[in-house]
């Protein structure tokens, strides 16, 4: 009885009102860093959703001034799903093949530490300083007998920020997968490539699926390294080789426009941006979450 009468026995007064001001302290910071969000977010919809048509998802945007037709911005929604596509279809395997090499062969030896320090420093390194690099190498050079800025030079430059996170997320995920699943599988008389491919990335592979939805919400918002590479448009995209249009660019170029038609378009392809950034969130959330 005596033994069980500390567990039961309420704490006292002065211990409570510690753990309350605690609490109240921890509410209220947490009130104060959600309060920049939540004011960026109900100015997003209070200026975006006006204008919010469906002729915006798919017309042109309409040249300045000209308030006669509904303008739209169905190129920039083009050439963003474009670039980010290349880049993911770039950046996933590369990553999940880097990963798999740190996590199942390299581990501590000195080239995977290495690789594992480039990769923590490409991942901090700020976006505009990749549009440079990726202006120095894709866009000064010739490729295919063309040279100048491209939807190429802008998915390179996206592949570039996604890789990092890729990779890093993907590692992190094969460590949480139980070493006992691989002895079975050695047990079972699968090699090493069998239990990589069969059991390891099967189990790691909601974990993987988030990561690769993070980095490809990261490369959808983001606006220097386009800016360098791949410019913007105001018509459909011609081709890989050609400047492309991208959601972000538009905002950053039409938010200090003269003309208010053109500021308005830019506050509704923020909430479209900002949607898309969202779901692609929500949507790596639902998958660990059924995990």
């Amino acid at each position: 009885m005596n033994a069980e009468q500390p567990l039961t026995k309420p704490l006292a007064l002065d211990r409570r009102i510690f753990s309350h001001a605690m609490s109240a302290i921890a509410v209220l910071f947490t009130a104060l860093a959600l309060l920049p969000l939540l004011s960026v977010l109900l100015e997003i919809l209070r200026q975006g959703l006006p204008n919010l048509k469906w002729e915006v998802f798919t017309n042109l945007p309409a040249p300045a001034g000209d308030t006669s037709v509904v303008s739209g911005f169905a190129n920039a929604i083009q050439g963003t799903v474009l670039m980010v596509s290349i880049a993911t279809a770039f950046s996933i395997p590369f990553g999940i093949a880097i990963a798999i090499y740190l996590a199942e062969i390299g581990k501590s030896g000195a080239i995977a530490q290495t690789v594992r320090f480039v990769l923590s420093i490409l991942s901090a390194v700020p976006s505009i300083v990749v549009g440079v690099f990726a202006y120095a190498v894709i866009v000064l050079a010739t490729i295919f007998g063309y040279r100048g800025f491209s939807a190429l030079a802008g998915a390179f430059a996206l592949a570039v920020i996604m890789l990092p996170i890729v990779v890093l997320s993907t590692e992190e995920a094969l460590k949480l997968v139980p070493n006992h699943q691989r002895l079975a599988s050695a047990a079972l008389g699968a090699n090493s490539i069998q239990t990589v491919f069969k059991i390891v990335l099967t189990t790691a592979l909601p974990s993987i699926t988030t990561g690769v939805l993070l980095a490809i919400a990261r490369a959808s918002g983001e606006t220097a390294p386009l800016i360098f590479t791949a410019l913007f448009s105001q018509s459909w995209v011609e081709g890989l080789l050609n400047p492309a249009p991208s959601l972000s660019v538009m905002i950053y170029n039409y938010s200090s426009s003269a003309f208010p038609e053109q500021t308005q378009l830019a506050w509704t392809a923020s909430l479209v941006l900002l949607g898309l950034v969202t779901v692609t969130n929500l949507l790596s959330r639902l998958i660990t979450r059924k995990r």
